[in-house]
């Protein structure tokens, strides 16, 4: 078994190294004004080239002097002459020929436009656009510049050194033995390799971009690594309890790897929901992320009991081996000893029980004051406004807006078309002359029309900046007020395009498919939980916990991002990524079900085996409250070494996921849940008669493999007696 997959694992690592480079990003906005803008402008403006890298440089004039001064214009034209000679340079523009000059005449820029695309940039043509940048520092201008050409390739390695160094850490805390820690990292990172490759081999073919993968491997590192924590720690279990090693990774599989596989099946169906938004790099990001979520659950039903049954009863640490020679196999590790202690599990649960009420309450009112910040969250795409400080693209951005206004780095593209094919010129004046009168318009540039003179695109620029509500408003008005009526005079078809209206679009097609999203992925996980549990009571308080640590990371997202509290994060405010919400739900809700399936499994667990439920609550506990703990410090820690990079949007994702799964794990899971099961009791496990006879028992439990096995004599029953060793594997 470990050959197979360390022959799948080299098979598409190949094809990943011989595939093409990964696609560029691209926000499709399927069925939205502003994408159809895009569709008729790539149709009838074929000469432009889309796909073409465009780069501007800003200079800014010593204090004192203009860019007209001679030594200036000197200068300027020395660096712009040697951006002309760089590789697949098409041209640069001049601004003291095209006007391009701030009205003091301090400020001016120039676009640089690349033959290629983003695959196409390499080592040479950065430096070849340093140099020509430095050259204009020497000579003393301030030199500026943002695109494609300066935007620093993600580099996602520390964030998962982070992640898998305290992973480590924390196994070797739990299991006590560098060999058992290492058989969930291994299998984690075999089954993160096959996934991420899988990726890279069909990025060129599917469209897969570098940030899909990114988020693919946040997910599929944090579930591969629980998954194979919680075998690895049932087969611990199942040898304490007196079974042989075949016959305890057998049952090990037969319970937790059930459980194994109905967690995964949540966080997929919450990540291939997002195919309901219609934004096909949201649909992409989550099929990508659901594949190697399968990826992970494969491993860890196949990969971990074969690395099981290699390291042995080697799971438990040298100690312990040690003090019990006979059976290398200690009796009471984890559990309630002979001499009465408890472990924190079961002191925390049955605290818990004493006072759930109280519990209850200060739970709940302690993650809805961390979701007050939700109330006033705003969206928006990343832009070089948002950009670190430090960096050239966000001093860039100063410069234009210093120079031009804080407009000029978001307009708006007003996109003409004349029915029937008539020209389309004869209208441009009047309706520029109708946007120039709106409050927040500052200026308009002229009309530009293709060959046949049917279709015109003009510039709007704004007074505000491109992610502010003034803006946002201005495209409202135009679309709402002002374009129907200028169609009704002129006979031209008016639409809004350009980032800002893209984002405006974005954010309401996100709006939008919020709830039937919730409905869908809630409601097919309810499902799959009733099954699981045979209770309605439990999906319920599932679903309601998980709304609420959801609110609340959410809430704490806004406050550190958008507010700007905690800078040390590099956080400066800024509007929340407009996808990011949706697609953290999904996340979140699909990884909060892992931990109730986990925890809530071995209360039931108990309760069918004739435990009180009570009882039952804190027996699930004494076994699993550790396991759990462990978990989700992984977990945590995963997702928040991805805070390292400087993708905003996966340091935003990387924030809200670790406050997530730190809020869920440890608020909800461990505490609410077992205040609400206690109580309600023995009504936590009811459900109507009709409803019980309608759905199939999936047994995750193992109470049927508990009645098969009492039949055969390897029952509960016969666990204290000491079993043989199946043959080859002593």
């Amino acid at each position: 078994m470990v050959a197979i997959w360390l022959a799948l694992l080299v098979g598409v690592g190949a094809a990943a190294a011989t595939a093409g480079d990964p696609a560029e990003e691209e926000f499709s906005l399927p069925g939205t004004e502003a994408q159809q803008a895009f569709d008729l402008l790539a149709e009838e403006f074929p000469q432009a080239n889309a796909e073409a890298l465009t780069t501007k440089v800003v200079f800014q004039a010593p204090e004192g002097e203009t860019l007209n001064d001679p030594a200036n214009q000197a200068a300027v034209r020395a660096v712009t002459d040697q951006l002309a000679t760089g590789d697949k340079v098409i041209s640069v523009t001049d601004f003291y020929e095209g006007g391009q000059l701030s009205p003091d005449e301090t400020i001016g820029y120039v676009d640089v436009t690349y033959d290629g695309s983003w695959a196409d940039v390499d080592n040479d043509m950065r430096d070849q656009f340093a140099s020509a940048v430095e050259a204009g520092t020497d000579a003393g201008l301030t030199v500026q510049s943002s695109g494609e050409l300066v935007t620093a390739e993600m580099n996602m390695g520390s964030g998962e050194i982070i992640g898998v160094v305290v992973a480590a850490i924390v196994l070797v805390i739990t299991f006590g033995s560098l060999v058992a820690a290492g058989l969930p990292l291994v299998t984690a990172l075999i089954g993160l390799g096959l996934g991420v490759a899988g990726i890279g081999a069909l990025s060129a073919t599917l469209g897969l971009t570098e940030m899909t993968g990114i988020l693919a491997t946040m997910i599929g590192l944090a579930v591969g690594i629980d998954y194979a924590l919680f075998i690895a720690s049932r087969y611990r279990a199942e040898l304490m309890a007196g079974h042989s090693r075949e016959e305890a990774v057998g049952r090990a599989a037969g319970t937790a790897g059930s459980a194994v596989v109905f967690a995964g099946l949540t966080v997929v169906i919450a990540l291939s929901g997002l195919a309901v938004v219609g934004i096909p790099i949201l649909t992409k990001m989550g099929l990508a992320a659901a594949a190697t979520v399968v990826v992970a659950v494969l491993v860890a039903l196949t990969l971990v009991p074969a690395a099981l049954g290699i390291i042995g009863k080697r799971i438990f640490g040298r100690k312990h081996r040690a003090q019990n020679p006979e059976t290398g196999v200690p009796t009471t590790l984890g559990r309630t000893g002979e001499e009465g202690k408890e472990n924190f599990g079961t002191r925390w649960a049955k605290g818990v029980l004493r006072r759930p009420v109280l519990v209850l309450v200060a739970s709940v009112a302690g993650l809805g004051l961390m979701a007050a910040p939700v109330a006033s969250l705003e969206l928006g795409l990343p832009d070089n406004g948002t950009a670190a400080t430090d960096t050239t693209q966000r001093q860039a951005y100063e410069l234009l807006s210093e120079g031009f206004g804080p407009g000029f780095n978001g307009p708006l593209m007003i996109v003409l078309e004349a029915p029937d094919g008539g020209d389309v010129m004869g209208s441009a004046d009047t309706i520029a002359e109708a946007i120039s009168g709106l409050d927040d318009v500052v200026a308009t540039a002229p009309a530009f029309p293709n060959e046949a003179g049917n279709v015109a695109m003009m510039s709007v620029f704004p007074g505000s900046g491109p992610s502010s509500a003034e803006t946002t408003d201005l495209v409202s008005e135009i679309r709402s007020d002002l374009a129907p009526q200028l169609e009704a005079e002129t006979g031209v078809n008016i639409l809004v395009s350009g980032q800002t209206a893209a984002q405006s679009d974005f954010s309401q097609v996100l709006s939008d498919a919020l709830v039937p999203y919730l409905a869908l992925v809630v409601g097919l996980a309810f499902i799959l939980l009733m099954l699981v549990f045979r209770s309605v009571l439990v999906p319920l308080k599932a679903a309601l916990g998980f709304l609420l640590s959801v609110l609340a990371s959410l809430g704490a997202v806004v406050a550190v991002y958008q507010w700007g509290w905690l800078g040390a994060f590099g956080a400066e405010p800024q509007p929340i990524m407009s996808m990011m919400p949706i697609f953290m739900i999904g996340v979140v809700f699909g990884l909060a079900m892992d931990y109730e399936v986990f925890l809530v499994t071995r209360m039931r667990e108990a309760h069918v085996h004739g435990e009180s439920p009570h009882q039952a609550i804190v027996t699930g506990f004494n076994l699993n409250a550790r396991v759990v703990t462990a978990a989700g410090i992984i977990m945590i820690s995963v997702f928040a070494g991805f805070m390292t990079m400087g993708e905003s949007m996966v340091m935003m994702m990387g924030f809200g996921l670790a406050m997530a799964i730190l809020l869920d794990a440890f608020v909800v899971r461990m505490t609410i849940v077992p205040a609400v099961m206690g109580l309600l009791g023995e009504r936590a496990w009811w459900m109507p008669k009709w409803l019980d006879r309608i759905l199939p028992n999936v047994d995750v439990e193992g109470e049927t493999l508990e009645k098969y096995l009492e039949s055969t004599g390897k029952g509960r029953q016969a666990a204290t007696a000491k079993e043989p060793e199946p043959a080859g594997v002593s």
